[in-house]
Order: C-alpha cells, then sequence, then structure tokens
C-alpha cells in the first residue's frame, strides 16, 4: 500500500518534510475528483461535501487525542490559529507570555506584537541540559500563557510537553502547543499534554495541502476567548440564513467564519485516511529508525557536526548537521547546490536541515546523498 501511495521521481532524494510535505496518491486523486466533480455538476452534491469537513474533523480528533470533533476548528494556518488565540484574550498591562528562545517567527512574532497592551514576552534558552525545567522555572505570577514548539523547527528537539503542560495547569498558566513538526510524525495526546489550544498546518507531516491547518480549543477555554472574526458559518445555525437572531457556535466552528476551503478539506481528510490507516505508531517507530540513520551517517563524517540532540528522548524526524569551519551563508549555499543536484533539504538556523518522512527509503539513498553533498562542497570550494 504504501509503495503505491507516493510516486516521487526516483532521481530524487526528498528529505524535507519539515517544510513542504509530499501529497500521497490518493490525496493527488481525491483533488482530481473534487475538481471533475466542480467542473460537471457544480455544487449540486454539497451536502456530501459538508460530510467531507465531518469526517477531516473526526479524524483530526482521533489523531490528537480529542474527547470530540467539536474540539477541532479549521483555520487558514498555525499563524491564523495563534493569533486567534492571542487577540481573544484579554490582557493587562504586566502580563507576561513564556515562550522558548529560537522558535519558528509565527510563534513568535504573534505574542511580541501584544507589546501594544503592555504584554511582555520571556524568550527562554532552551540549549541546556533540561528544556522543560527552564521553561518552567521561567513561569512567574504574572504569566498568563506559555506556548512552544512541541518540536523545534530547526533542531527537531523532541520536548516533554507533557510534563511542562502539568506545570501550567497547577499554576493556571495557559498552555499552547505549536504542533506543526509533530502530527503526522510522532504520537501525540492533547490530554496527555495538558493542551489549552494546538494548531498545525496540513503541509508538512501531515502529507496536506498548504492554506489548511487543524486547531484543538479546549472546551472551557472556547467559551472564554473573544471572537474578532463573524459570518455566516461561525453561527450555531449556520444553514438558517433567513435566522435573524444569532449566537456564536458551542463548537469550535466558532472561529471559522467564512465559507470552508472545500477543495484543502478533500485534500487533507485523504491524507489523515492513510496516516490513520497505517497507524502512528508505525510511522513514529518507521521515522525514528530513519532519524538514527540519518545521526550515524553524519557522525561517520569527521568534519559534519551534528546539530540535532540524538538522545533517545529527544530525538524526532528532523536531524540538522553543519560543516566544521562553515558559516551560514556557506551553509545556505551549499543546500542550494545539493536541492540542484536532487537531494531536497533546508538551510535552518545555519545548518542543513534533513526531515525524511516514514516512507523514504534513506538507506538506499545515503550513498547518493553523499555524493551530492561531495559534489556540491567541491564546487564551493569548502
Amino acid at each position: 500500500m504504501i509503495q503505491e501511495e507516493f510516486s516521487l521521481d526516483p532521481e530524487l532524494i526528498y528529505w524535507n518534510h519539515a517544510a513542504i510535505g509530499v501529497w500521497p496518491r490518493r490525496t493527488r486523486d481525491a483533488v482530481c475528483a473534487f475538481a471533475d466533480e466542480n467542473m460537471r455538476q457544480g455544487a449540486r452534491n454539497y451536502p456530501a461535501w459538508i460530510s467531507r469537513i465531518s469526517k477531516l474533523r473526526m479524524r483530526a480528533a482521533r489523531l490528537i487525542g480529542a474527547r470530540s470533533a467539536d474540539d477541532i476548528a479549521l483555520v487558514k494556518n498555525t499563524s491564523e490559529g495563534l493569533s486567534l488565540l492571542a487577540y481573544g484574550l484579554e490582557w493587562q498591562a504586566g502580563d507576561r507570555i513564556v515562550i522558548a528562545r529560537g522558535e519558528f517567527p509565527s510563534n513568535r512574532i504573534v505574542w511580541e506584537s501584544l507589546v501594544r497592551y503592555g504584554v511582555h514576552v520571556d524568550s527562554v534558552d532552551i540549549g541546556c541540559d533540561e528544556p522543560e525545567a527552564a521553561l518552567i522555572e521561567a513561569i512567574c505570577e504574572r504569566t498568563r500563557l506559555l506556548s512552544l514548539s512541541s518540536i523545534q523547527y530547526a533542531t527537531g528537539l523532541r520536548l516533554d510537553v507533557s510534563r511542562i503542560g502539568k506545570a501550567c495547569r497547577e499554576r493556571g498558566v495557559l498552555f499552547c502547543i505549536d504542533a506543526i513538526q509533530h502530527l503526522g510524525m510522532m504520537r501525540f495526546n492533547v490530554r496527555e499534554n495538558m493542551a489549552d489550544m494546538v494548531v498545525a498546518d496540513g503541509h508538512k507531516w501531515l502529507l496536506g495541502p498548504e492554506g489548511l491547518a487543524l486547531m484543538y480549543v479546549r472546551p472551557l477555554l472556547r467559551s472564554r476567548l473573544r471572537l474578532n472574526q463573524f459570518g455566516w458559518h461561525m453561527v450555531e445555525h449556520a444553514g438558517d440564513f433567513e435566522l435573524q437572531e444569532w449566537r456564536p457556535a458551542r463548537s469550535a466552528r466558532r472561529f471559522e467564519p467564512g465559507s470552508p476551503n472545500m477543495l484543502g478539506i478533500h485534500a487533507l481528510e485523504a491524507s489523515l485516511s492513510l496516516i490513520e490507516e497505517i497507524g502512528m505508531d508505525r510511522i513514529e517507530k518507521e521515522l525514528l529508525h530513519r532519524a538514527r540513520q540519518l545521526v550515524a551517517w553524519i557522525q561517520s563524517h569527521a568534519d559534519w557536526i551534528l546539530c540535532s540532540n540524538d538522545a533517545e528522548d529527544r530525538l524526532s524526524g528532523i536531524v540538522s548537521f553543519r560543516l566544521r569551519g562553515a558559516d551560514g551563508r556557506m551553509h545556505s549555499k551549499l543546500v542550494g547546490r545539493a536541492m540542484a543536484g536532487g537531494l531536497v533539504c533546508a538551510c535552518r538556523d545555519g545548518a542543513v536541515r534533513l526531515s525524511p518522512h516514514f516512507y523514504c527509503p534513506v538507506a538506499e539513498q545515503l550513498e547518493k546523498a553523499d555524493e551530492v553533498i561531495h559534489r556540491a562542497r567541491r564546487d564551493l570550494g569548502i
């Protein structure tokens, strides 16, 4: 089944799912079928489209261990989800927010934008032996929220979010998780992690399209958030256009003001169906196996420096390295040459970032990857 689902160019080494994932065949087929139906019949089967939305919410709820599909909102991207939280809360001058230093800009800029309200952002260095302890220690009596990526985008550092979530719950601090580098890669459970909000785009490890993200909002928080976007789709009786009185939907749909991204919904629902069929236990096992192969490969080169933490409880599907003596600009050029040679990867935080998914034949590709990087180094004189 897996081999039938992925049809990448055999000359390509695609180790870049932490940036943009690859669509499975069924996702391509779902998009083509939807486009063909729309061309031939328009919205004649709109009730079936609505049913597809329900299926997606249910798959998403099962994926993250949410109690109900009602806890799932479909938003445009992670940044929109984080903004809904940031501008849904009532802030007072002196309130504080804790984040990890080195977060992806989406999980930093939104909080820094609250400075106009007198909110202070505490950026914590997690490049230490116990990053969880450092984050928890940064919580003070004025801390209202702690927001972080459960897996760090540059190095793949995996955090013990259940430990952090427990500390936040005990202190009455809201806990928000950017899970864009987690969902579809490794197992995740919102209740075990005691998260108040989780948001993640579908276009990375979830193997879906850009422009659609899953957002979980804990029911107790849902009713507290002030709404800043309004429209026909976010009301309780979304199909009754003649009704003059309205109220926000009780479910997380209250965060979806207008027409849903039907094309993206058909695609992501198909992608999640594959992930569900294979199972996150198997996907996580396969991914970690590939990550260990990359770590061993990097460590076999005397002048390569592993940037990722290879401890068993820290490792994820993202593995990054630097060349000894090369700066960030040179690594960016190296990645550009590697991409031209067929090794699709990325440069993040001045390092080469590798992120194959569970289906990638990493062991078979290492020799060619070696050749591509060697050729790129030779061309650049490093």
